[in-house]
């Protein structure tokens, strides 16, 4: 098979291990291809042009040309751009990062860094990570690292620096809010490796909530493990969380829809001009789990996290709820090229089990409109197909929820706290009180009024009534926050999911994913007669 690439659609500094999102892609990394013979047709000609293009530039130009910058750092990438918005030329920075990708796992001290007016700091510390556990906290702003100062330095550059060897010790000098001198930790890298399933727990009356964050090595693995922890046989019903998720391994994306189809229903399918077309059916099936499933899915939701909602949805085996999906169904094949990079070239198109394309039309707009996503309802309304029960289904424009679900779009006071206030309120306040919590603490009206008056005292502009009508996000949002430095990630994400008006609506939109899987047993046993 093909081996397919993640696409780069956008960086996220991470140092447990940068995730260049947005696509599928194989288990292993294909071997560089021999150039295939050219014919008369024209080929022969825009190679011949380009080298002696290259020759001329390569004999005048003013100084002395460098093959690989010319090369690796200009037609290359030039040419990748100019094809379509997901193939990539890889770097070397950024082929390492594939590789380990990849494998899921890498060196370093586990904990999420970003830039924070104009310094990196530490968004969070990952749960029993070597930097949680000496004791650095979100907030804290990176000062120097192993002696070398982080003013200049951009976060990848700053997470290249904390990556490193096993069992090697980097030394982080970090400035703390509230205190008048550096704190210096050193740190001993292990290895990181961050679940792309975290922890599920119960949301109702046996209904079960799964976030699933990527498709990596160990994605199905985790889902079973987590099904089998919730006690499967006694689920009424499972919230399948794909918000947010931009893709990955092709095969852990049949594997986690097979978690849930009957043996041999088909996952997707790929066809290309020179790709052999292929059909992903499940390998093992679903085992007896006949609960009903809602999906969540959004804009983010991309490329993997698609083929598994266009999968359970083509089969009327979950309910899909949220916005329509970024519409990213391209297969790419991972091409390493001399020094140290590599092209990930899109070499087919992915479909859903009922025939319906998954890739959003990019022919029309810039790159820019189609990563924003401003081309509003993209469904092209010529690629209809049908369910297995005879549901309407539209391609060409991702996944269409069947129950839209919208997230209120943010008033300006909710802008200003979302993007950098509520961080910096919660640094300042637990550098004035204990950070030790207790469980299932929520913030009262003194920490509401404590963050009115940081906000009035820091100048920043808003409305009284704003801020009183925005008091539950406010509540909920800050929650989120302030779990991040008194307890981890893993409890901040737990707090949010439970308070979440959106798994509130799926909890109550269960017994349209049970009369949806009714339907569907009853339309193909009438089929079967």
């Amino acid at each position: 098979m093909a081996h397919q690439a993640r696409s780069l659609l956008f960086l996220p500094i991470i140092v447990a291990g940068f995730s260049v999102l947005g696509g599928v892609y194989g288990n292993s990394v294909q071997a560089a291809i021999d150039d295939p013979d050219l014919d008369e047709s024209g080929a022969n000609v825009d190679v011949l042009g380009f080298t002696k293009f290259y020759s001329l530039v390569e004999q005048n130009f003013a100084d002395r040309v460098n093959p690989d910058k010319a090369i690796y750092a200009g037609a290359i990438p030039g040419m990748t751009a100019a094809l379509d918005p997901h193939t990539s030329f890889l770097d070397p920075r950024a082929y390492r990062t594939f590789l380990d990708d990849q494998k899921g796992h890498y060196f370093g001290v586990g904990m999420e860094v970003g830039p924070r007016s104009n310094k990196t700091v530490v968004i969070a510390p990952f749960p029993g990570s070597p930097a949680y556990r000496v004791g650095i906290r979100p907030g804290d702003v990176l000062v120097s690292i192993n002696d070398k100062p982080t003013d200049n330095l951009n976060t990848t550059e700053i997470a290249d620096l904390l990556k490193g060897p096993r069992d090697t010790a980097v030394k982080i000098v970090v400035s703390r809010e509230g205190e008048p001198d550096y704190r210096t930790f050193t740190i001993v890298r292990e290895e990181i490796n961050r679940k792309s399933v975290p922890d599920g727990f119960f949301v109702g009356q046996g209904i079960g909530y799964i976030k699933v964050t990527g498709f990596e090595d160990d994605t199905s693995r985790g889902l079973e493990e987590n099904l089998k922890r919730l006690g499967q046989d006694g689920l009424s019903g499972l919230i399948l969380d794909l918000r947010g998720n931009p893709g990955g391994l092709l095969d852990e994306a049949v594997d986690v829809s097979g978690a849930f189809l009957q043996k041999g229903m088909t996952v997707v399918s790929a066809h290309g001009r020179e790709y052999p077309p292929r059909t992903y059916t499940v390998r093992n099936g679903a085992r007896g789990r006949e609960y009903p499933i809602v999906v969540l899915v959004n804009q983010s939701s991309a490329s993997a996290a698609e083929i598994v909602s266009g999968a359970l949805q083509d089969h009327d085996r979950a309910w899909i709820m949220g916005e329509t999906t970024f519409g990213k169904g391209l297969v790419q094949t991972v091409f390493p090229l001399a020094s140290g990079t590599a092209i990930a070239l899109t070499t087919a198109h992915f479909y859903t089990p009922s025939g319906r394309l998954i890739q959003r039309d990019y022919s029309h707009q810039s790159f820019y409109d189609y990563y924003a996503h401003k081309d509003g309802i993209t469904r092209n309304v010529n690629d209809v197909k049908m369910t297995d029960s005879g549901r309407t289904v539209y391609g060409g424009g991702g996944i269409t929820p069947d129950e839209e679900y919208k997230t209120p779009t943010l008033d300006p006071l909710e802008g200003e706290l979302y993007r950098s206030y509520l961080f910096s309120f919660t640094r300042w306040y637990f550098s004035k009180h204990s950070s030790k919590l207790p469980a299932g603490w929520l913030p009262d009206q003194d920490v509401l009024e404590s963050l009115h008056d940081y906000l009035v005292d820091h100048n920043v502009e808003f409305k009284e009534t704003d801020f009183m009508i925005d008091q539950d996000w406010i509540k909920r949002q800050l929650t989120k926050e302030m779990y991040i430095y008194a307890f981890d990630v893993d409890a901040s994400d737990k707090i949010f999911a439970k308070t979440d008006p959106e798994v509130k609506k799926a909890i109550e939109s269960m017994p349209k994913a049970a009369a949806l899987m009714a339907n569907a047993r009853k339309v193909m046993a009438k089929r079967r007669q």
